[in-house]
C-alpha cells in the first residue's frame, strides 16, 4: 500500500524556488490558469503551482525535492492532448511541471540523420530545423505549431503519415528521462544498432508521464520528399476507401504517404464553419479520400495519375481533383485537417479515436452508425481518420435540434462504441493516449496479464505513485500508485 500523496508546504516552495528560479515558480491563480484544463476543456483541475524548470538539471532537481516531500508531480508539454493525461487533479495538492523553457535544439547532425532536441521543443520547429539540414521530419499532427517533443513521445504521437513512417515511436532513437526519485538515465544515444540488454526508452515513450519525464530527445530524420503529389477523391464507400489501399500502394510503392478519409458529415462542418474552405466537387458524395504521394522526383505525379485511372476503372472513385499548387494543396489538406476545431461550432462533442484492423472499418462504420442511432437518435456521425493505419476519429455530434442531448447518451454511446471495436480486435486509443478520460474503460478491455504487467513497470519504477498519478491505469481494488482523485470529469464526456 502506498501512502497519500501529501500537500506542498511553504517550505517546500520556497525551496522549489531557489532551486528554479523566480521565473521557474508560479503560485498566482492568474499565472496557473492555463495549465490546469486541457484542449478540450473537459478535464479541469487545480494545482499548487506550475514550476518550470529550464533544463535538465532543474528538473532533476525539483522532482527529487518533490519526491522528499511526497508531492505529487503532473508533466505537461504544449497541453494539446484530448485524453486529460496532462491535467492536474481536484485536489489542489499537485504541482504541474511544465517544459516550455526547454526549447534548444542540441544538435543536427545530416551525416547520421539524427536531430537532438530538448522536450519544449515545437515539434514545427524540428520539421523547420530537420529542412533547413535538407532532411525530413515527417511527424505531421494538426497541433504541430504548439504541441512539445516531450508531449508527442510520452502520448507516441501519429498523425497523418503514419502510413509511411509509423507513429513518434518510430522515430526515436534515444532519450533523456528524469525519473519519479529524481535521477537522470541518459539514453541519448543516436544508435541505430543497440542490442545491450531491455531497450529502456520504449518504457517511456506512449507512458504519457507515468514512468517519467521525458527531458530530450534524438530522433530520426530522412530524406526530403519535395515533391508532392495530392488529391481530394469522391468516394461511393468505405469499402470503396480500403480496396484503394492495396491499389495506391501497388502504384505510389514507397512514396504513399497519406491516405485520409472524411465522411460528408464531417466536410459539410468544415465548409460551413471553417473561412475560406469549399467543396471543390459539383454535387455532394458519401465519403472522401486524401491522398498524397511524396517523393524527391517529378514523377510522384505521374504515379498518382495511374492510381486514379485503375481506381477509376474498377469503380472505386466517382470524381477527383488534384492539387494543381501548394496554395491548392494547402486547401484539401485543410478540408481533413479542420474537422476536429470546427466541430466545437456544432456544440458538444464526442470524441472517439480508435484503431481497427483496416479490413474491418467499413463493417464498423455499418454497425455502428445503426446502434448509436437507437441510443440517441438524430446523433450526428463525424467521421474522419487515416485509412491506411486504420485509425477513425469517430466523433459524435449531437442532434441538429437539441445538441446538449448528448452530454446525458454520452457514457452509452462511448460504451456502444468501444464494445463494437473491442469485438473487432481494435483499441479504443489509437494516438490521443488513455490519461483521465479513458483509463478506467482501457482496464475493462485489455486482459489480467496485460494490466498487471502495466501495474508491474508503474510499481517497479514509482513505487509511491507520485508521477502523473490517476492517469493511464485504473487504480486496483486495495488502492495503489494508480489511486488518487481525479480531475473534474470522469470518463466519456461530451466536449
Amino acid at each position: 500500500m502506498t501512502t497519500a500523496p501529501s500537500a506542498p508546504t511553504p517550505d517546500l516552495l520556497d525551496r522549489l524556488r531557489e532551486l528554479l528560479g523566480p521565473r521557474g515558480v508560479l503560485t498566482e491563480p492568474a499565472d496557473v490558469a492555463p495549465y490546469v484544463s486541457d484542449w478540450t476543456g473537459v478535464f479541469v483541475g487545480t494545482a499548487a503551482a506550475v514550476l518550470r524548470p529550464a533544463d535538465t538539471a532543474q528538473v532533476a532537481a525539483a522532482v527529487t525535492a518533490c519526491a522528499a516531500a511526497g508531492v505529487a508531480v503532473v508533466p505537461q508539454g504544449g497541453n494539446t492532448g484530448l485524453a486529460g493525461g496532462s491535467v492536474p487533479d481536484a485536489s489542489g495538492q499537485q504541482v504541474v511541471l511544465v517544459l516550455d523553457r526547454m526549447r534548444r535544439v542540441r544538435e543536427v547532425d545530416p551525416v547520421a540523420d539524427t536531430i537532438t532536441v530538448e522536450a519544449g521543443v515545437v515539434l514545427a520547429t524540428v520539421q523547420q530545423e530537420a529542412a533547413a539540414a535538407g532532411r525530413l521530419f515527417p511527424l505531421s499532427l494538426g497541433s504541430e505549431g504548439s504541441c512539445t517533443v516531450g508531449g508527442t513521445v510520452s502520448t507516441n504521437a501519429g498523425g497523418t503519415a503514419v502510413l509511411r513512417y509509423g507513429m513518434m515511436r518510430d522515430l526515436v532513437l534515444g532519450l533523456e528521462v528524469v525519473l519519479p526519485d529524481g535521477r537522470v538515465w541518459d539514453g541519448l544515444r543516436p544508435l541505430r544498432k543497440d542490442n545491450t540488454g531491455y531497450d529502456l526508452k520504449q518504457l517511456f515513450i506512449g507512458a504519457e508521464g507515468t514512468l517519467g519525464i521525458v527531458t530530450a530527445a534524438v530522433l530520426r530524420m530522412l530524406p526530403d520528399t519535395p515533391r508532392r503529389a495530392t488529391a481530394l477523391l469522391a468516394l461511393p464507400s468505405v469499402d470503396a476507401a480500403v480496396a484503394l489501399l492495396p491499389v495506391l500502394r501497388e502504384h505510389g510503392g514507397g512514396e504513399l504517404t497519406a491516405w485520409e478519409l472524411l465522411s460528408r458529415q464531417a466536410l459539410e462542418l468544415v465548409t460551413t464553419h471553417l473561412p475560406g474552405a469549399r467543396d471543390p466537387f459539383e454535387g455532394p458524395h458519401p465519403w472522401y479520400g486524401l491522398v498524397e504521394l511524396a517523393g524527391s522526383a517529378d514523377s510522384v505525379g505521374e504515379r498518382l495519375e495511374e492510381a486514379l485511372a485503375a481506381a477509376v476503372e474498377q469503380d472505386l472513385v466517382a470524381d477527383a481533383v488534384l492539387a494543381g499548387s501548394p496554395a491548392q494543396r494547402a486547401a484539401l489538406w485543410a478540408l481533413r485537417e479542420g474537422v476536429s476545431e470546427v466541430q466545437k461550432s456544432e456544440g458538444p462533442s464526442l470524441k472517439h479515436d480508435v484503431t481497427l484492423p483496416i479490413a474491418t472499418l467499413a463493417g464498423f462504420v455499418a454497425q455502428v452508425g445503426p446502434e448509436l442511432e437507437q441510443v440517441l437518435p438524430g446523433v450526428r456521425l463525424v467521421t474522419y481518420g487515416h485509412v491506411g493505419d486504420g485509425n477513425l476519429h469517430y466523433n459524435l455530434s449531437g442532434p441538429v435540434d437539441d445538441p446538449l442531448a448528448l452530454r446525458a447518451a454520452a457514457p452509452a454511446l462511448t460504451r456502444t462504441v468501444y464494445d463494437a471495436v473491442a469485438a473487432l480486435g481494435g483499441s479504443i486509443s489509437a494516438e490521443h493516449g488513455l490519461g483521465a478520460l479513458k483509463r478506467d474503460a482501457a482496464a475493462g478491455y485489455k486482459s489480467e496479464v496485460e494490466v498487471d504487467l502495466m501495474h508491474a513497470l508503474k510499481a517497479a519504477l514509482d513505487p509511491r505513485g507520485l508521477l502523473n498519478p490517476g492517469k493511464v491505469l485504473a487504480p486496483r481494488p486495495g488502492g495503489g500508485p494508480a489511486t488518487t482523485a481525479t480531475t473534474s470529469s470522469r470518463g466519456p464526456s461530451a466536449s
